[in-house]
């Protein structure tokens, strides 16, 4: 109880040291082997702890508890579709088990089969009105896939019975349509001092306070709120600059010589870039094309990265210089039967995870038949808009200063990518596709060597699942009034300043 205690609240060596001893002397018990399953996948040794979860399920085949946590350490280890179907097993196990179909309906939404997820997360908040969880994610996935009013209708159903709600309100703030008044905001403020009110509900309402007053034009007030959310989250989780800067400069300096082959990977088109900076349009145009199956947030490569760094026994990126041709080609091969599935309907596909710009070194050795598309934006636009974004995760977006030491790495590694390998490496600038639409949609099939459509240029009307916060703006044409810096003038200079700019 302890050791799982540890492993709810995030303390990965307190549970190992809980959890020694019991392994030591039950090291086959199938609740011992699903806590170390649990821990093993926390530290992100995902084969061992799918090792560990199968010995378990062995001694419990028919408990639908076991089916939904190795369904769990499936997603973790990148295998979506696998998950689902444990889930489905586990529902059927036991058909009234509320955290299997709400993991059903969340795994199905990374898949992009909202369709699915609707009616497993509608199964879920039936079988429990009251689970925050499920509603909040159900009305999520309304909002993504362009429900507007049905998916308000759950957020206000959610705030209701728990106004402190911080993801419900995050929610709303995320339908850019839809202004939040000074009633929505008195009721943030109040749900901000609710004792029921934790930590992370608190972050979410600081961000949704801050669009309802960024809504209401009281733009001191609003970086106020994001200012406050902030220092919260950074509590919880620091980020390291300059550890991430010797990262970065250690993928640079580990240079793939050898590549696996003259046309591997050219069924591929990765989109990269900072967050928030036009990379899901990209990939609305690119998918309105008939050759081009556009997909989501695929955490394929990273998997990979992951593996690799497994069996060699080296973390990432110390076995890059190590690679030999047959070595790239393996993991060329390997990528494409795990995307294997986004060639069904097309041709081509897109992976648009926009961290995979920290790897396009590795990139173009495993595929060096591939395309990679640079996202880029105005740097304070793009660093702004990544500060309003309530990003769990993305810990480099809690300070100015942070921001602009990623913004900088970015910007330096996909210079410099553009310029070494041209051909198969382009930058998309965001501003210049906003003046002149026709030519530069027309420059980006282009480079991917696609022929033009006029459905591309028309990409607002292209029906597809689209699972990031920018779902809504896509489906909308291209808009000249998205530059939100100059509403607030001098106030960000200390952006600015963070980033090398001059101040107004």
């Amino acid at each position: 109880m302890a050791a799982s205690q540890a492993l709810e609240m995030n303390r990965p060596d307190q549970a190992a040291a809980q959890l020694g001893p019991v392994l030591a002397s039950h090291p086959d018990h199938p609740e011992v082997l699903r806590l170390q399953a649990n821990l093993l996948s926390l530290r992100g040794e995902h084969a061992s702890a799918l090792r560990h979860m199968r010995r378990a399920l062995e001694q419990r085949p028919h408990e639908a508890l076991y089916h939904n946590a190795f369904a769990i350490f499936l997603a973790e280890a990148g295998e979506l579709e696998q998950a689902v179907d444990v889930l489905r097993h586990a529902c059927a196990l036991q058909p009234d088990f509320v955290l299997a179909w709400y993991n059903l309906g969340l795994f199905l939404t990374r898949s992009t089969r909202f369709d699915e997820a609707r009616d497993a997360l509608r199964r879920a908040v039936r079988l429990a009105p009251d689970y925050t969880p499920a509603r909040a994610q159900l009305a999520d996935l309304l909002r993504m896939d362009n429900f507007r009013d049905e998916a308000i209708a759950e957020y206000r159903t959610l705030l209701a019975a728990q106004p402190w709600a911080g993801m419900a309100w995050w929610g709303l703030a995320e339908i850019k349509t839809l202004p939040l008044g000074t009633d929505d905001s008195d009721a943030i403020r109040r749900a901000l001092a609710h004792p029921h009110a934790t930590d992370g509900d608190r972050v979410a309402l600081g961000f949704a306070l801050a669009k309802a007053m960024d809504d209401q034009g009281r733009y001191t007030e609003s970086l106020q709120a994001l200012a406050g959310a902030n220092d919260i989250a950074r509590r919880h989780r620091a980020w390291n600059a300059s550890a991430f800067t010797t990262t970065m400069a250690s993928i640079r300096a580990a240079a793939c010589t050898a590549h696996a082959g003259q046309d591997l990977g050219s069924e591929v088109i990765f989109v990269v870039g900072m967050p928030r900076s036009g990379s899901t349009l990209i990939e609305q145009i690119l998918a309105s094309h008939s050759s081009v199956e556009g997909t989501a947030e695929l955490v394929d490569l990273p998997v990979l990265i992951g593996e690799e760094s497994a069996r060699r026994r080296k973390p990432y990126p110390h076995w890059l210089a190590d690679m030999s041709t047959d070595d790239w080609r393996r993991l060329g091969q390997r990528y494409l039967e795990r995307t294997a599935r986004w060639r069904k309907r097309r041709p081509l596909f897109t992976d648009k995870l926009p961290n995979n710009w920290m790897h396009i070194g590795m990139i173009r050795a495993m595929l060096p038949g591939a395309h990679i598309v640079i996202s880029r934006r105005d740097a304070l636009e793009t660093c702004f808009s990544c500060y309003r974004q309530y990003f769990p995760g993305n810990d480099y977006t809690r300070s100015f200063s942070d921001l602009a030491a990623y913004w900088h790495s970015f910007d330096a590694a996909s210079t410099y990518w553009a310029q070494q390998e041209s051909t198969h490496v382009y930058q998309h600038v965001y501003e210049d596709l906003l003046k002149d639409p026709d030519a530069h949609i027309r420059a980006l099939l282009a480079f991917c060597k696609l022929p033009f459509e006029e459905a591309c240029l028309r990409f607002n009307e292209t029906q597809r699942a689209v699972g990031t916060p920018s779902a809504m703006q896509v489906r909308q044409p291209l808009r000249t009034d998205t530059a939100r810096a100059p509403r607030y003038g001098a106030l960000l200079n200390p952006l600015r300043q963070a980033l090398g700019l001059s101040p107004v």
